[in-house]
């Protein structure tokens, strides 16, 4: 079978601006070559920074400011498209290939429905009417799990959830029945019971469609559930090319190996003690609407221990922690902090309130001001609680910076030059820089690949170590939970339904929903994905 896609010998290059240092020359992918064919899918995997969302974007021969393709060739269905002039890659894009982003919640212009964002390529190409368009729309809302397909595309996008929208995203994307779709993390901001649904999709679409598809993805486990071939990268190199049986099963290279290798580590629960913080009876809903997204949580944490609070998209959790800092102000219930009441609004908390309790976010990119340097993000809080200016702020940054195993030379530098990992870690400097008492944790290796991920969560549990700070650590990855928790709330539509120690929630007998959680988790083998469908199949069916 020809290749739909053939890179040969990919060379990409940009230049990087550091303040007071001449230009610095990246090459970002070196010499790499791989080719997809028409009904076929290649996962792209390796760290953060290797250079797959750049060779993703190459396939549409784009690449982000600065980002210049030097050398080889990008081949679709045998034309190169680096020799296609403006109308003819205006003609491509959203055609013959088209994308799906990590950040949905970044790609979706907030102003229009959903319904004119995901149709409007099909319309601009005139590929379709509006009304056949709309018609395929609301087919890719129901083929993958969206509420109500009928009348979803009515929303905004503030109005459904991260997972949803990334779905909205994928139907977006297949709205034009492309000849290949780039897909640049999907899952990635959803739930392990969606994930499921949404790889069933990405597959059910491949195989009906013909589409050839590149799946980028820092998750082995997941790109074995959708990959006939992977390439591992690293530094923008090739470092293994291969079927997915034989790059899972039987790795060659030493950082492969790593990868598939690779076992979170086992956190050993400490006993329950006296709570630091007490969420008793929250109840709570967003302005304009008439439903409570939160009933009656009650939860706790107590110093230099671990809360984790997973669960599906949707199902509150970034919410309750919007709740804990005040930026959502509870309908009922109270929160306690180190013993005094803390007031539902953030407007009324005192400045020390705000400093004990801080967050980090799940997109460091879009959680850092990209104009600011590492140090002058960092020494922000140092001189807003604590008024320290010049040499003592400069010190004491540099300690953050010791603390996070950074080190010297990156003070300097702006978040574009930084790793995925790295902007994480800036991000856990800026909030201990605040000396808090409880750190809100959200999603904040979601993002990351395993080996990086890693990293961080031994990163924060020697910090914690250290300083006796307590987390509530908001995921959907249960091996994170398993990795870190010292306790344990599972939410489901806005109430927990299993809360408790870690080795308790996590034994059996399990409710419905943990037992659909746990039994969710990838597994990093070829046909674990149908496995799963036909058991829960078989069971659908025996009900």
């Amino acid at each position: 079978m020809a290749d739909l896609l053939t890179i040969k010998n990919l060379r990409i290059e940009a230049t990087a601006y550091p303040p007071g240092e001449a230009p610095r020359h990246l090459v970002l992918v070196d010499g790499v070559s791989v080719s997809v064919q028409k009904g076929r899918v290649l996962g792209l995997i390796g760290e953060s920074g290797a250079g797959k969302s750049t060779i993703g974007l190459a396939a549409l021969s784009y690449g982000r400011g600065g980002v210049r393709l030097t050398g080889g060739q990008v081949l679709l269905n045998g034309r190169d498209i680096r020799a296609e002039g403006a109308a003819g890659l205006r003609a491509l894009r959203g055609r013959e290939v088209t994308y799906v982003a990590q950040s949905a919640a970044a790609a979706f212009n907030p102003a229009k429905r959903l319904m004119a964002q995901v149709i409007e390529t099909s319309l601009l190409h005139k590929l379709m009417t509006k009304e056949q368009a709309e018609v395929r729309a609301i087919e890719l809302f129901a083929k993958l799990g969206l509420p109500n397909p009928e009348t979803f595309g009515r929303r905004y996008p503030h109005q459904v959830s991260g997972g949803q929208l990334q779905r909205a995203m994928t139907a977006m994307a297949l709205c034009p029945k492309p000849d290949l779709v780039i897909f640049d993390e999907p899952t990635t901001a959803l739930d392990v019971t969606t994930q499921i649904d949404v790889l069933a999709a990405i597959k059910e679409a491949i195989r009906d469609t013909g589409v050839a598809a590149i799946y980028i993805t820092h998750d082995l486990a997941v790109v074995a559930q959708v990959a006939d071939d992977i390439l591992v990268l690293r530094h923008g190199k090739a470092v293994e090319y291969g079927a997915t049986d034989q790059i899972i099963s039987t790795p060659v290279q030493d950082y492969t190996q790593a990868l598939v290798s690779v076992r979170r580590i086992d956190h050993a629960e400490k006993s329950d003690a006296a709570p630091i913080l007490r969420v008793q009876g929250i109840t709570a809903r967003y302005r304009g609407t008439d439903f409570d997204v939160l009933q009656s949580i009650t939860v706790d944490v107590a110093a230099g221990q671990t809360l984790a609070i997973v669960g599906e998209s949707g199902s509150g959790k970034s919410t309750l922690a919007r709740v804990i800092t005040g930026l959502l102000p509870a309908r009922s219930g109270q929160i306690t902090f180190d013993g005094r009441t803390l007031s539902p609004d953030l407007a009324n908390r005192s400045k020390d309130d705000l400093r004990q309790v801080q967050m980090i976010y799940q997109m460091a990119d879009t959680a850092m001001n990209p104009r600011q340097t590492v140090g002058t993000i960092i020494g922000r809080p140092l001189e807003f609680y604590f008024g320290l200016k010049g040499e003592a702020k400069r010190a004491r940054v540099q300690e953050l910076l010791d603390q996070i195993e950074m080190g010297a030379g990156f003070e300097n530098r702006y978040p574009a030059e930084l790793s995925g990992g790295q902007k994480q870690r800036v991000c856990i400097a800026r909030a201990l820089a605040a000396k808090p008492k409880l750190i809100l944790c959200d999603e904040v290796t979601s993002a990351l690949d395993p080996l990086v991920a890693d990293g961080i969560l031994k990163l924060l549990l020697n910090l914690q170590a250290q300083e006796g700070v307590a987390y509530v650590f908001i995921t959907h990855d249960l091996a994170t939970v398993k990795a870190i928790a010292d306790k344990i709330a599972v939410m489901y539509r806005g109430k927990v339904v299993r809360y408790g120690q870690k080795s308790d929630v996590l034994a059996p007998p399990f409710d419905d929903y943990t037992d659909l959680l746990l039994s969710s988790v990838p597994e990093m083998k070829t046909g674990w994905l149908e496995s799963v469908l036909k058991t829960r199949k078989m069971e659908s069916a025996g009900n």
